[in-house]
């Protein structure tokens, strides 16, 4: 039975744990006859070649700038052959292991250029198929409860999860990899849109069972993760005031008993929203007015400024767009040092979007509770700043060191023996109360932490490459251990780990 002290989400945040004792004996060998395939098949609808709108010699029109975006967000970007000659295709949001389970759907109200109906977003061939033709705006708006982005939108884009893709090789703790990679995703949909003249407007509050009857999804095996409006602003009526992102489930304490297995259909089954959260409870999961102070502010600590001028992304941010068609993650690093001045371009960039309103970004991009979110960092290599750990205070735009020491062989461990995590110059922590955020937003807050956190990350990734840095997130590693070895105070369950430093040549 359950332990009444834990909600589920905490509760499986605790099962699906790393722990040097327990870990080899969770590991299972994987099913190669059973691997999932990466892209969705339909068996009929009508097909929108959306490539020859990424030709730059074709006149800019609608067309291009929706091609761009999504091809931007989530396009096959490369091909890699393997040694047995099948291919590997490399998107343009990185996923753990290359499984890419979230799908892209485009929900149309119905514009001059594109009929009401929904579609599929076919990234294999770079592709809208139009597998439904009427009119379902009204039914979007019902599912995402009235939400005010909708009122005078004409696109919208659902994200979802085919949960099996990342559940064959990462098991249970998959439900944390496939809300990462969906951050990613998130973060590449709000940069994308920015350089396509949208503004994006994030939904994570809505009714799960409608959303997924909307797209016509199995429950079962995939779920809806996200709806993002997608404001138009060549249109003076889609400037339109933000409204509230996130919205609480229910909190559940009385669960079965679960077999390994059984942990992430679960979670994501009670971190759903099934009618519209009573107003005590919408007010209850509002985010507190964002605090004038970071979190920590330990006494005698080091600190070490992180101001500085904006990264130059070139005219119209061409650099920007360039970069999301280029990334790549890092698969092994030199161990040489960077810079003090890059480590503070890649933290202004990520943390501080209001340096870019001048490069035709958002200076106030949609995160669901950016405020639950704390960064750590843990230095080993760069010029100019003393080994150890840090707490980065992003109102103060400042490091505060909170353990002096050189932690590579630390690193190496705490990462499963992972060569990126002891060669990397920078090893960053994204953590979060998990008890206050659920405090909040229920069983749900653990989808918003993870989707934020790889948000942030995909930012990470975007500047690193821009810079010349290697750039490689983790989602395998020994909780616990962090904490412990860091210095990070207990209360923080790490959620995420990003990895940056020198890349080997071609690696």
């Amino acid at each position: 039975m359950s332990d009444e002290s834990l909600c589920f989400a905490q509760h499986y945040h605790e099962r699906t744990k790393y722990d040097p004792q327990t870990i080899d004996s969770k590991s299972k060998p994987l099913d190669w006859d059973a691997q999932p395939l990466s892209f969705k098949e339909y068996k009929f609808g009508a097909t929108i070649d959306l490539k020859p709108y990424l030709d730059p010699k074709v006149e800019p029109s609608w067309w291009s700038r929706i091609s761009r975006l999504l091809y931007a967000s989530y396009g096959i970007t490369a091909r890699v052959r393997t040694l047995n000659g099948e291919s590997i295709f490399l998107r343009s949001a990185p996923s753990a292991g290359g499984l890419y389970p979230a799908e892209i759907y485009l929900i149309s109200r119905g514009t001059p250029e594109l009929a009401a109906g929904l579609y599929n977003y076919q990234v294999r061939t770079h592709s809208l198929l139009r597998f439904w033709d009427s009119d379902v705006w009204r039914s979007l708006q019902e599912a995402s409860f009235w939400h005010r982005s909708l009122d005078r939108t004409q696109l919208a884009i659902a994200t979802t999860a085919v949960f099996y893709r990342s559940q064959w090789r990462y098991q249970d703790r998959a439900y944390r990899r496939i809300n990462l990679d969906t951050g990613h995703l998130l973060g590449n949909i709000e940069l994308a849109s920015a350089l396509n003249d949208y503004r994006p407007h994030l939904i994570g509050g809505f009714s799960d069972m409608a959303a997924n009857k909307l797209l016509y999804l199995d429950p079962e095996t995939e779920g809806t993760v996200a709806i993002v409006a997608l404001a138009d602003l060549r249109e003076i009526e889609h400037h339109i005031t933000h409204d509230k992102s996130a919205l609480p489930s229910q909190t559940t304490t009385d669960y079965p008993k679960l077999e390994e297995g059984e942990l992430l259909a679960y979670l994501h089954r009670v971190s759903q929203i099934d009618t519209e959260p009573k107003q005590q409870d919408r007010a209850a999961s509002t985010p507190d007015e964002s605090p004038e102070d970071d979190k920590y502010n330990f006494p005698f600590c080091t600190k070490v400024t992180t101001a500085t001028p904006p990264i130059d992304w070139g005219e119209n941010s061409i650099g920007l767009e360039k970069t999301l068609f280029e990334r790549r993650s890092t698969r092994e690093y030199t161990g040489g040092s960077i810079s003090l001045t890059q480590l503070q371009l890649l933290l202004d960039f990520t943390y501080q979007p209001k340096h870019y309103v001048s490069r035709g970004l958002d200076n106030d991009p949609d995160y669901f509770d950016l405020d639950s979110i704390e960064t750590f960092i843990a230095v080993t290599a760069v010029e100019g700043l003393d080994d150890g750990c840090y707490y980065y205070a992003p109102k103060a735009q400042e490091l505060r060191q909170v353990r002096f020491k050189n932690f590579r062989r630390e690193l190496h461990f705490l990462c499963l023996g992972q060569p990126l995590g002891r060669d990397a110059a920078v090893v960053l922590f994204h953590t979060a109360d998990l008890a206050r955020a659920v405090g909040k937003y229920g069983e749900r807050a653990y989808r918003y932490l993870h989707l934020d956190a790889g948000h942030l990350g995909q930012r990470l990734n975007l500047a690193a490459i821009h810079l010349g840095l290697g750039a490689s997130g983790i989602a395998g590693f020994f909780d616990d251990r962090v904490n412990e070895v860091l210095g990070i105070p207990e209360d923080e369950a790490v959620i995420y780990i990003t990895t940056l430093g020198e890349p080997k040549l071609g690696r």
